[in-house]
């Protein structure tokens, strides 16, 4: 499986130089459905986890809303087989009837919920990426590092699930934990992800708008300055062309490593690391969709043969996760040392 991000519109900075030193890379990890092994870069996958290494739970108080929580893991990913299952009988019959009376029992029983858990709660595996096939991660990471893991509560830690990191050698990891914990429940099913392989990419980025010096805001907002590009720049941004800077030209949407941040529930705040004071820099975003209408330029070569904007809610959403209703969160390392706290930001 390869994806391939589309040649950018134009040279952004053949018309402002200023950006050039602004460039930085990124790798975009183009999650798609598949079945990772313990050995694979993956969404959702089980994780090389050592088997003498207590699995993570959180300990921390949970606020309980309703009668009950939401539904078990095994719920969430037997309600999704009957979605498919429907969304499937009504391609081939569109006149259906889609579900059949056994699924509309089961899934009106499981999204009931289950009771809110006791104790601590085993944290669901969400993330593992192998040096190997995301190099840039050898620059962020500890140099004895191979493997970086995200975990997260499946519970709001106090808006979104509280995620921990884990830094490892492959080469330490010997016997492996094979059935790990799960949550009795989950607050949200959108915080189980669905799992998926990585396909890797290279790619450059520049800062968001919000993060460039007032002189090349005004630049980028000068419709006469673009128009040395002709017809690469889409005319119907003449209003406002640094949203075409925005959408196209700056900073990628989905899964990725490394790169500038992504900012738009907020205006960029500082990220100092709370060890040593220094700026941090991005690590890994885990996003809710791949692109959007706004976006689409960004979608894949491989993936623009068919529907160019896949269903769902929200859209182009491969990995089952919805952060912040259609947000991403955004980890930051200090670039000082990876064992200082990290910082989440969601935008």
């Amino acid at each position: 499986m390869s994806r391939t991000t589309p040649p950018r519109p134009l040279d952004v900075t053949a018309l402002f130089p200023q950006l050039a030193p602004l460039a930085r890379t990124a790798t975009r990890l183009h999650p798609r459905p598949g079945s990772p092994s313990v050995h694979d870069s993956s969404v959702g996958g089980p994780l090389l986890w050592p088997a003498d290494e207590p699995w993570p739970h959180c300990d921390e108080p949970h606020e309980e809303y309703g009668a009950n929580a939401g539904p078990s893991p095994e719920d969430v990913r037997l309600l999704r087989r009957h979605r498919a299952a429907i969304e499937e009988r009504r391609r081939r019959e569109p006149q259906g009837p889609w579900a059949t009376p056994e699924e509309l029992a089961t899934d009106t029983r499981l999204q009931a919920g289950r009771p809110w858990p006791e104790g601590p709660v085993a944290m669901l595996p969400v993330a593992q990426l192998y040096v190997r096939d995301i190099p840039q991660l050898r620059t962020l990471g500890p140099s004895e590092a191979d493997l970086l893991q995200v975990l997260w509560c499946p519970f709001d830690h106090p808006a979104n699930p509280r995620p921990v990191l884990f830094w490892r050698s492959v080469a330490e990891v010997t016997d492996i934990l094979g059935a790990p914990p799960e949550p009795s429940a989950l607050q949200f099913s959108d915080y189980l992800p669905d799992p998926c392989l990585f396909a890797p990419e290279q790619i450059t980025e520049y800062p968001n708008f919000l993060e460039l010096s007032k002189e090349l805001q005004e630049q980028l907002s000068d419709w006469n300055r673009w128009q040395a590009a002709g017809s690469a720049v889409d005319s119907s941004y003449e209003p406002a062309p640094d949203e075409f800077y925005l959408n196209h030209l700056s900073v990628s949407p989905g899964w990725k490593v490394g790169g500038w941040s992504n900012w738009g529930l907020t205006d960029p705040m500082p990220r100092r690391c709370p060890a040593c004071g220094t700026e941090m820099e991005p690590l890994l975003t885990i996003a809710s969709t791949e692109w959007d209408g706004g976006t689409e330029s960004w979608a894949p070569i491989e993936d623009q043969a068919g529907d160019p904007l896949p269903p769902g809610n929200p859209p182009a959403n491969f990995t089952g996760v919805v952060l912040a209703r259609g947000y991403g969160m955004q980890f930051h390392i200090c670039p000082v040392s990876p064992e200082h706290p990290f910082m989440e930001l969601i935008q």
